[in-house]
């Protein structure tokens, strides 16, 4: 055998999680958001390949939030990224985002959520208290969600989500 001598599971269901991301993410491209679903998708600005204004990469170096709910537009899927244009404070910028980027995709109204993380690190688990946060407008690190002081918007009741962490399916 080479290279290894165990087969990384975790990767894979990783690599295949990604892919359901993308497909989700494409069929709302091409066919909009259907009845209440929305997202919610956490991601490294400083990862290679993220495209955003230096404005928003200075305000959130470290990891920020977007909302595909009610004002988005241009979502295109790529294979390796994606890419949408959405509006904070009545600022269109384009954001273009490779999957690797990603560190969370949330779809509460599906109580749906998948956590991409490499750490070994219970801090790291995103639980249902921080999904209830998000969901009233505040983050765990009490930013507001999509990187906009006007939070989500909208005053839609929301659920909470159950997050698939892919963590647990890796051997260490």
């Amino acid at each position: 055998m080479t290279g290894s001598d165990t087969l990384n599971y975790g990767r894979y269901m990783e690599k295949a999680m990604r892919g359901v991301m993308a497909e989700v993410l494409g069929h709302v491209a091409s066919h909009g958001l259907p009845g209440a679903h929305y997202f919610y998708i956490t991601f490294e600005p400083d990862h290679p390949g993220v495209d955003i204004a230096d404005w928003l990469r200075e305000r959130y170096p470290n990891e920020m939030m977007i909302v595909l709910q009610e004002w988005f537009e241009d979502l295109a899927v790529m294979d390796d990224r994606f890419r949408v244009t959405l509006n904070f404070s009545n600022r269109p910028e384009t954001l273009v985002i490779p999957f690797e980027a990603v560190k969370t995709f949330i779809d509460p109204s599906a109580k749906f959520g998948l956590k991409f993380d490499d750490r070994e690190s219970d801090e790291m688990v995103l639980n249902l208290e921080d999904i209830k946060a998000i969901e009233d407008g505040e983050t765990p690190d009490d930013e507001p969600p999509g990187g906009s002081p006007d939070g989500p918007g909208g005053d839609k009741p929301r659920s909470s989500a159950d997050v698939v962490d892919l963590d647990l399916f890796r051997k260490t």
